[in-house]
């Protein structure tokens, strides 16, 4: 069973920059493409970016593109997220998930795996 743990959610200030970190574990991370997505009280889960296996492809929501920057590191079983410019609608918590196709959606039926969450909240 893969495990998936995300870190390096917190606080900012509007403006500001995180980089989240989701390790993997349990499994062959390089098999699956992996996916952000968000969910903040009283939402729907957002879809935010997701990943080939190979870094090849990659694909954002439109709310974050030109800010958030999808990356993996297959020999250390790691994916990133950098995120630039942050704004208050970008409070939530943040997931990864591992996914067997590019599909661009939020629906849960789409990923096997999930991590634990992590909570980034943008404030002034």
């Amino acid at each position: 069973q893969v495990q998936l743990v995300e870190s390096g959610g917190g606080l900012v200030q509007p403006g500001g920059s995180l980089r989240l970190s989701c390790a993997a574990s349990g499994g062959t991370f390089s098999n699956y493409a992996m996916g952000w997505l968000r969910q903040a009280p009283g939402k729907e889960r957002e879809f935010v970016a997701v990943i080939s296996w190979s870094s090849r492809s990659t694909y954002y929501a439109d709310s974050v593109k030109g800010r958030f920057t999808i990356s993996r590191d297959n020999a250390k079983n790691t994916v990133y997220l950098q995120m630039n410019s942050l704004k208050p609608e970008d409070t939530a918590v943040y997931y990864c998930a591992t996914s067997r196709g590019l599909y661009r959606d939020s629906d849960a039926r789409l990923y096997d795996y999930w991590g634990q969450g992590t909570q980034v909240t943008v404030s002034s």
